[in-house]
């Protein structure tokens, strides 16, 4: 399992121009699946998202984790994050789990934030959506277990 995250002080996603999913400060995560992707390993991509520590804490450090400072997650899936760009001039998706492997290990990130985090917003699976995001610092983080 693959995510990006970007904190963020808004973000929102839309579905055919209607929005579906909107937060404030907190974190943006695109999330990819990929091949034998599992519950260990969604439990530990979950463990790794709320846990991570990029917020600034009263020092100015990056030391404080979305649950410290009980910020808002949006999490937005995307195959493409799963995609082998080694060779040539396009991408191969061989690595990325099949849609409906993809969408249950997402969905099962997803209850597993929402155990945690007050505010749980997502994407649609499958969909052509369209992110906007204020990226603070900008701060971006590659996940991947």
């Amino acid at each position: 399992m693959i995510a990006l995250l970007q904190r963020v002080s808004e973000a929102s996603v839309s579905v055919d121009s209607r929005v579906v999913g909107v937060i404030n400060k907190g974190l943006l995560v695109l999330v990819g699946i990929e091949k034998g992707d599992d519950e260990a390993k969604a439990c530990r991509l979950v463990e790794r998202i709320l846990g991570y520590r990029v917020f600034e804490d009263a020092q100015g450090k990056m030391n404080l984790s979305l649950k410290d400072v009980q910020g808002e997650l949006l999490l937005v899936s995307q195959f493409t994050l799963a995609a082998d760009t080694n060779k040539g001039m396009r991408p191969s998706f061989s690595s990325a789990a099949s849609p409906d492997e993809g969408e249950k290990w997402f969905n099962r990130a997803v209850e597993l934030c929402r155990m945690q985090v007050d505010v749980v917003e997502t994407g649609v699976f499958g969909a052509d959506m369209k992110v906007s995001l204020i990226n603070e610092g900008p701060v971006t983080f590659w996940l991947q277990v």
